[in-house]
C-alpha cells in the first residue's frame, strides 16, 4: 500500500474542518472564572514540508535545544528578519497549484512549543478549556504529550477540553502549524498569506455549573419604546440588569422601557449572567433588525450605511492586532463620520466587535470564506458547490455566528466573499437563518437573491446604481423588491477614490439604495528597512499582485489619507447649505436616529480667506430628516473690496467616548462677494539685448523667448505641461475592458511631449512665443502661445492652447511647469489644507493655508500624482507670488513628474536642487478604476481650445 502523503499528515488535505475540538460557543472577554494567557515567547522549529519532522517534539520531556523564539500572537514570516520565510501577496490567484484538496509538498510548517505552570490558585474543580482565537491555516495540537486534535479555519476560534491532561507545573503545549492545507482553498481573501498563531491563546477554567454557551436576545419595539430581554443558557441561572431593575431566570423574557442601541446612540446596559458556577458580565444593546417595505430597518427606521471594509492589519505585526490598534481604528472611523464596517473577509478579533458595540458602528460580520481563485477555471471544482466541503462551510458559519451572536452592533451576517455560487452557500444561509432569525443574511455573489436578504454588488458604475435605485435594473422579482447595498465601492488605491460625492447623491435620492462600504480601510504595506513599506513582489514572490494590497483610506501607519478626509465630508451627517448673499443657512439632519442636540454650531466670516469675525449660531435640535432655515448675523463691516464668504461648522458640544468637545462633524461655506480677477496694465515694453529680453521684472532668453528670471528669482524650463505621474486609478486594472486612460496617455506619448519653437515676437507691449507641443509618432499636437506683458512691477502670462489633429484621449493635466532653485515655505489662498482633484474636492475648504514643499506631498505607498491644491487664487513660494485668472490647481515638489512616475517606492524619490512647480488650469478626474469605474465624463479634461493667465511678482 502506498500513500500520497504519510498518514500522520493526511489531515492537512482532509476537507473536514478538523477533529477533537469543542462545539463553538459565545465569546466573552472576562468572567469571575480564572484564565491564563499563553501569549508571549514561544519556541519555533520551521520545516520546509508538512512531514519533514516526526511528532517527537510533542512528547513529554522533549528539549527544544537551539530552536528559535517567536512572539505569539504573530506570524513567523514577519519575525526573524527573513529567517523564517517571507510574506506572499496575491489578490485572487492561489499561490499553489489548484488541485483541491491537495497542497504542495513544499509546505512551510512551524512546530511551536510553550511551557507553562498553572497559577497557584488555579481551581481543581470543573474543567479547563484551551482556546485558539486564530491560526493560519491548519494546526495540530498536543498538551503534555497527549494529542488533542487538529483544526482548520484560520480566522475562527477553536477550543479543546484539557482538564484531564493539565498538571500544576511543567505543562508543555505543542502546536504544529502548516501554511497550506485544504482550508487554504477556502481562504483566498485578497491579503498577504501569513502563517502562524496570530491571535490569542488562552487557558480558561470552566467551573462546575457554569454556562458553556448563552444567547442574549434583546429586541426593541419602536412603537412602545420597550425592550424585551431573554437570555438563553445551557445551564440554568439568572440574569441581572440593575439599571433596568431586571432580575429574571434564564430563558424567561422580560419587557421594560429602554433606550435603544444604534450606531449613533450606542446605549449599552451592564448586566450579568449568574449561574451556580460563574458570573459572566453582559453588555446589552436593545435593537431590532428587520426587512420591511423592501428596506433594511433597525428600530423601525431605514438605515443608510456609510461604511468601510476592514481587513485586520498592522505594518509590522500583520493580522496580530492589539487592543489599542483596534480601538484606534474605531476611533478614526467615528471621527470621520463612518457608521458601518464590513469585516472583510472574515470575522475580526472579537475585541473589535466589543468596540463596535461600545462606540457605535453597524457591522456586517463576514464568514471566513473566499474561493476567488476558482474563477480562473470558470468556477470548476469550486468547493462551495461540492457536497464534500459542505461540513467545513457549515462549521465556519457556526463558528462565526456562535462566537459573535451577542453583539448588538452586528446587524447582518455575510456568508463570505467572491466564492461563486453553490449548494454549500445555500446550506450556510439556511443554517444561519434558522439559528438567528433576528438578523439578515448577505452574500454579494447571489445576484438572484435566493439565499440573501438584500441585493449586493461591488463597484457598480454610477449609472447602474441609479437604475437599481429606480428598480429598472431587471433581475428576478424577488431581487427588485429587496434593498440594495454596494458592499464594495470607491476603491481607495493610491490617489482617490474619486466620485464618492456622486455616489452619495444617489444613495440619498433613492430609498432602495442603502449605502455602501469603501474598499478598504488600510494600506497593507509591510514595514521594510530599505523600501519604507513593501507590497506584492517585494519579497520575490513568483506570483503577486503588486501594490493592489495598498488600497486603504489610511496609510500603513494609520495616518488618514486625503481619501478618508474626502469621505468624511461626503458622508457628514449634517448638511449645511447657505445663501451667503441672502444671509441664511439651511441645516438638515442626515442622521438616522439622533437629533442635533449634541452639536454646537459656529459661524465665521472670511475676507480674502482670512477670518475677521466668528461667533456661535443657534440651531434647533432637529430630528432626523428635519431641516431649518437659520438666519446668519449681519456681515461684518469690512469694506475691503475683497472676496468674502461665510463658513458654518457643526461641532461636538461636549466630550464623547470617541472625540473631544469641539471636534468638527460637518461644515459648509457660502460666498458673499466674488473675487476680482487680477489685472495688469500692459504699460511696459520689452527690450532686447545681446542675450536677454527684458520685460518689467523679468528676463527672457533672446533667442528662444524662454523665461529666465523674475526679479532676483531664477526660473527654469517654464513651459506647457500635460503629464502627470499616472495614479493607480489612471492605470486601472488589467482585467478591465473599459478605457484605461493611464495606458492610453503612454500609448499616445503624453509622457514624452516635444516642444517646437515656431516664433518669438516682440511688439510694443508684449513678448509672444509661439510653439507646438506634441508627442513623437503621432499627428496630434497642441498649438501653444505664450503672451507676456508687464506693468513694470508685475508680469502677466496668458497661455492660449489650440488642439491640432484628432485627439482621442483627455489630457492628464493642462498648465505650466517651471523650476525654482530654492523654495520651502508655501502660502496660498485657495482650497486646502490637503490635496484635491476634480472629483475629490468636496473636502477642500477655501481659506489661507501654509505648508512646506515637503508637507505638500501625499505619501502614497506607490508614488504617483499627488498634492494638488484646488481653487487657488494666489500662491507664494520661493520669492514669487503667483495669481491666477481664473483660479488654478497648484502643486510643488522636489522631483519632476517623470521621476515621480519612475519611482516604485517613496525611498526611490531623492530630493533634487530644484523645486518643480505646476500651475494647472485643469486636471483630469481621479475615479476609482483601480478596481471600479473611472471618472465620470464631467470630470474629463478634454483637449479643447483654452486660455488662462497667471500674474507673477516678487515677494522680497
Amino acid at each position: 500500500m502506498s500513500f500520497r502523503t504519510t498518514p500522520s499528515v493526511a489531515y492537512v488535505e482532509d476537507v473536514s474542518p478538523g477533529s477533537g475540538t469543542l462545539p463553538p460557543r459565545a465569546w466573552y472577554a472576562r468572567s469571575d472564572a480564572k484564565s491564563l494567557s499563553l501569549n508571549g515567547r514561544w519556541r519555533l522549529r520551521l520545516s520546509a514540508t508538512a512531514d519533514a519532522e516526526d511528532d517527537s517534539f510533542a512528547e513529554e520531556g522533549h528539549e527544544p535545544g537551539d530552536w528559535a523564539e517567536v512572539t505569539v500572537p504573530g506570524h513567523w514570516v514577519l519575525q526573524g528578519d527573513g529567517a523564517f520565510g517571507s510574506p506572499i501577496y496575491t489578490n485572487h490567484l492561489y499561490p499553489f497549484p489548484v488541485d483541491p484538496p491537495h497542497v504542495p509538498t513544499e509546505n512551510p510548517t512551524g512546530d511551536h512549543l510553550r511551557a507553562f505552570d498553572l497559577p497557584a490558585d488555579w481551581p481543581a474543580d470543573g474543567d479547563t478549556v484551551l482556546r485558539f482565537d486564530g491560526v493560519e491555516s491548519c494546526a495540530r495540537v498536543w498538551l503534555n504529550g497527549t494529542e488533542l486534535g487538529e483544526f482548520k479555519g484560520s480566522r475562527l476560534p477553536h477550543e479543546f477540553a484539557v482538564g484531564q491532561v493539565l498538571k500544576p507545573k511543567g505543562n508543555v503545549l505543542a502546536v504544529r502549524v502548516h501554511q497550506w492545507s485544504a482550508g487554504s482553498y477556502l481562504e483566498d481573501q485578497d491579503q498577504w498569506w501569513l502563517p502562524g498563531i496570530f491571535r490569542d491563546v488562552t487557558l480558561l477554567h470552566r467551573p462546575e455549573d457554569s454556562a458553556r454557551d448563552f444567547f442574549v436576545h434583546a429586541s426593541y419595539d419602536h412603537a412602545t419604546g420597550e425592550g424585551t430581554l431573554r437570555v438563553d443558557s445551557d445551564v440554568e441561572g439568572r440574569v441581572s440588569v440593575p439599571a433596568l431593575d431586571i432580575d429574571v431566570a434564564t430563558g424567561e423574557p422580560v419587557t421594560v422601557p429602554v433606550e435603544p442601541w444604534s450606531a449613533e446612540t450606542p446605549k449599552l446596559y451592564d448586566g450579568e449572567l449568574i449561574t451556580p458556577g460563574e458570573r459572566v458580565p453582559l453588555r446589552i444593546g436593545f435593537r431590532t433588525v428587520v426587512l420591511e417595505d423592501g428596506l433594511i430597518k433597525v428600530n423601525g427606521r431605514a438605515v443608510l450605511f456609510k461604511g468601510v471594509n476592514r481587513h485586520e492589519w498592522h505594518p509590522e505585526r500583520g493580522r496580530a492586532l492589539d487592543l489599542e490598534t483596534m480601538r484606534e481604528d474605531v476611533l478614526l472611523m467615528k471621527r470621520h463620520n463612518l457608521n458601518a464596517v464590513r469585516t472583510s473577509h472574515y470575522p475580526p478579533h472579537p475585541a473589535f466587535l466589543d468596540l463596535c458595540d461600545e462606540l457605535g458602528l453597524w457591522v456586517i460580520d463576514e464568514c471566513d470564506l473566499e474561493t476567488h481563485g476558482f474563477t480562473e477555471q470558470a468556477w470548476r471544482d469550486n468547493p462551495v458547490d461540492d457536497d464534500r466541503w459542505t461540513p467545513a462551510l457549515l462549521d465556519r458559519a457556526a463558528r462565526m455566528v456562535e462566537r459573535d451572536k451577542n453583539h448588538p452592533s452586528i446587524v447582518i451576517w455575510s456568508l463570505g466573499n467572491e466564492a461563486g455560487t453553490g449548494r454549500g452557500l445555500t446550506a450556510m444561509a439556511e443554517w444561519i437563518h434558522g439559528r438567528d432569525p433576528d438578523r439578515l443574511v448577505h452574500y454579494e455573489g447571489d445576484w438572484d437573491c435566493r439565499d440573501t436578504d438584500m441585493y449586493s454588488r461591488m463597484y457598480a458604475f454610477h449609472d447602474e446604481v441609479e437604475k437599481i435605485g429606480r428598480k429598472l435594473d431587471g433581475g428576478t422579482h424577488r431581487r427588485r423588491e429587496l434593498p440594495f447595498i454596494l458592499c464594495e465601492y470607491g476603491h481607495a488605491m493610491g490617489n482617490g477614490p474619486g466620485g464618492l460625492a456622486d455616489y452619495q447623491e444617489l444613495f440619498e435620492k433613492y430609498d432602495r439604495l442603502q449605502g455602501g462600504f469603501i474598499w478598504e480601510w488600510i494600506d497593507h504595506g509591510v514595514k521594510h528597512p530599505e523600501l519604507g513599506y513593501a507590497y506584492g513582489g517585494d519579497f520575490g514572490e513568483e506570483l503577486h499582485d503588486g501594490n493592489f494590497v495598498c488600497d486603504g483610506l489610511v496609510f500603513p501607519d494609520r495616518r488618514p489619507s486625503p481619501g478618508l478626509v474626502e469621505y468624511k465630508k461626503v458622508i457628514e451627517p449634517v448638511r449645511i447649505e447657505g445663501d451667503g448673499a441672502g444671509g441664511t443657512v439651511r441645516v438638515t439632519n442626515r442622521y438616522d436616529f439622533a437629533d442635533l442636540s449634541a452639536l454646537a454650531f459656529e459661524w465665521s466670516y472670511q475676507v480674502d480667506g482670512e477670518t475677521v469675525e466668528a461667533g456661535s449660531l443657534s440651531v434647533p435640535a432637529l430630528a432626523p430628516g428635519e431641516s431649518a432655515e437659520v438666519k446668519l448675523p449681519e456681515p461684518p463691516g469690512h469694506e475691503s473690496g475683497g472676496e468674502t464668504q461665510w463658513t458654518v461648522r457643526a461641532l461636538l458640544g461636549a466630550d464623547t467616548a470617541w472625540a473631544p468637545k469641539g471636534h468638527v462633524v460637518a461644515w459648509g461655506q457660502f460666498p458673499v462677494s466674488a473675487r476680482r480677477s487680477p489685472s495688469v496694465a500692459a504699460s511696459d515694453r520689452p527690450t532686447t539685448g545681446d542675450r536677454l529680453i527684458t520685460l518689467g521684472p523679468a528676463a527672457f532668453d533672446a533667442r528662444t523667448g524662454a523665461l529666465r528670471s523674475i526679479g532676483d528669482v531664477e526660473v527654469a524650463a517654464a513651459r506647457l505641461d500635460v503629464w502627470r505621474a499616472p495614479t493607480d486609478n489612471d492605470d486601472g486594472a488589467e482585467w478591465q475592458t473599459d478605457t484605461r486612460y493611464g495606458m492610453l496617455w503612454r500609448k499616445y506619448g503624453l509622457h514624452r511631449m516635444r516642444h517646437r519653437l515656431d516664433a518669438v515676437e516682440l511688439t510694443d507691449d508684449a513678448l509672444t512665443v509661439r510653439t507646438r507641443v506634441a508627442p513623437a509618432a503621432w499627428e496630434v499636437g497642441l498649438a501653444t502661445v505664450y503672451r507676456w506683458t508687464s506693468d513694470g512691477s508685475r508680469l502677466r502670462l496668458t497661455v492660449s492652447v489650440t488642439p491640432e489633429g484628432d485627439w482621442r484621449v483627455p489630457l492628464p493635466r493642462l498648465g505650466i511647469r517651471f523650476g525654482l532653485p530654492q523654495a520651502d515655505a508655501v502660502r496660498w489662498f485657495g482650497g486646502g489644507p490637503g490635496e484635491a482633484y476634480p472629483d475629490t474636492r468636496t473636502a477642500s475648504m477655501l481659506g489661507r493655508w501654509h505648508s512646506t514643499v515637503d508637507e505638500l506631498q501625499t505619501p502614497y505607498v506607490r508614488p504617483q500624482e499627488n498634492g494638488a491644491r484646488a481653487d487657488v487664487r494666489w500662491v507664494e513660494l520661493g520669492g514669487l507670488r503667483i495669481e491666477g485668472d481664473p483660479e488654478f490647481w497648484f502643486s510643488a515638489r522636489r522631483w519632476t513628474s517623470e521621476q515621480l512616475d519612475a519611482a516604485r517606492h517613496l525611498t526611490d524619490l531623492a530630493p533634487g536642487d530644484t523645486v518643480w512647480v505646476n500651475l494647472d488650469h485643469g486636471q483630469h478626474g481621479i475615479g476609482s478604476q483601480s478596481c471600479g469605474p473611472g471618472p465620470l465624463p464631467r470630470y474629463f479634461l478634454a483637449a479643447e481650445p483654452t486660455e488662462f493667465s497667471f500674474v507673477f511678482s516678487t515677494t522680497g
